[in-house]
């Protein structure tokens, strides 16, 4: 794991739809906290021993706190459930300095934003900070139901905003429809759970739209097929060869073989194991890389992905 870790106090905490909170951090003493852009996230090292990421959705102008929308998920392996039951104000943890795997194009002639549930934390922060700098955007904000959807009171009431709640609607939203309707050369930006954006890719190629940016809060595909057959992974810097068995993942073989990977969530998300890959073909299975990255097989997630031949040659 990376060592340059922040230790912060929650200064609050706030109700904000059914099943979300807010987290505000602070750094403690004066210090300021790094700079972030639009669309980062932040690793929270909790004290269960869990790590998970979450989408800063502040204005990326602010050195003094950062602030995190966290949904409790039904489904939570101890990171949202521990927020929501025992994190407090007043609490202390460490966090990781912000990353972006989410950014924006800010000259993009014009942006359309679609959110799904809490993936409307860093889509609310590309909203307003596209606002701040007078640029055209708009924002599809979906959710269940009215109460699910945090912060739309106040986001609704800006132009172009619309809101869709699938319990009003009767059903949910139609995207191609949507995205149809959109000029082409715009920049298309989607965060919200794995069906919804499966839909939004899938809409965006048969439109042949161009430019196509996704957030997803858990890989695609199931990680825990970590790899079908034995491989081996070469490292041109370190001079090294590691055999990584049927089974286990690339990062627990690096890390076994005294490797200083940096790593953090393990799932696939966060993106801090990306590693440049010199020859071979990953097997990729991370939420973090485009389309277009991926066929690229210039880099990889070594925390899920792995081989799909016999034989990585990796920079490290």
């Amino acid at each position: 794991m990376s060592s340059s870790l922040i230790s912060v106090r929650v200064q609050a905490m706030r109700y904000e739809a059914k099943g979300i909170v807010s987290v505000e951090l602070e750094a403690i003493g004066d210090a300021e906290l790094p700079l972030f852009e639009a669309g980062a996230h932040i690793d929270l090292h909790l004290g269960n021993g869990v790590v998970r990421s979450y989408s800063l959705l502040n204005a990326p102008t602010e050195r003094q706190r950062y602030v995190v929308g966290v949904l409790n998920d039904r489904n939570s392996r101890g990171g949202s459930r521990y927020v929501h039951e025992q994190l407090r104000v007043g609490s202390t943890m460490t966090i990781s300095a912000p990353r972006n795997n989410f950014a924006l194009d800010e000259s993009a002639s014009h942006s359309v934003l679609i959110a799904g549930g809490i993936g409307i934390t860093p889509i609310s922060c590309m909203l307003n900070h596209l606002r701040s700098r007078n640029k055209s955007v708009e924002l599809l904000y979906c959710a269940r139901s009215r109460a699910e959807a945090a912060f739309s009171a106040t986001l609704l009431q800006q132009d172009g905003v619309t809101g869709h709640f699938d319990d009003e609607q009767g059903a949910p939203p139609d995207l191609r429809a949507y995205l149809a309707s959109k000029p082409k050369d715009a920049h298309f930006y989607c965060c919200g759970p794995t069906p919804m954006l499966n839909a939004f890719e899938a809409i965006c190629a048969e439109l042949d739209l161009p430019n196509v940016h996704i957030e997803r809060f858990a890989a695609a595909e199931n990680i825990t097929a970590v790899q079908n057959g034995e491989y081996v992974a070469e490292l041109a810097r370190s001079k090294k060869a590691i055999s990584v068995p049927a089974g286990k993942s690339l990062l627990d073989a690096l890390l076994d073989a005294g490797l200083d990977v940096e790593h953090s969530c393990r799932e696939g998300v966060c993106g801090s194991c990306e590693t440049r890959v010199l020859e071979g073909e990953p097997d990729h299975r991370d939420g973090v890389l485009s389309k277009s990255e991926r066929a690229s097989n210039k880099i990889m997630m070594v925390c899920v992905s792995g081989c799909k031949g016999q034989r990585l040659v990796l920079d490290l």
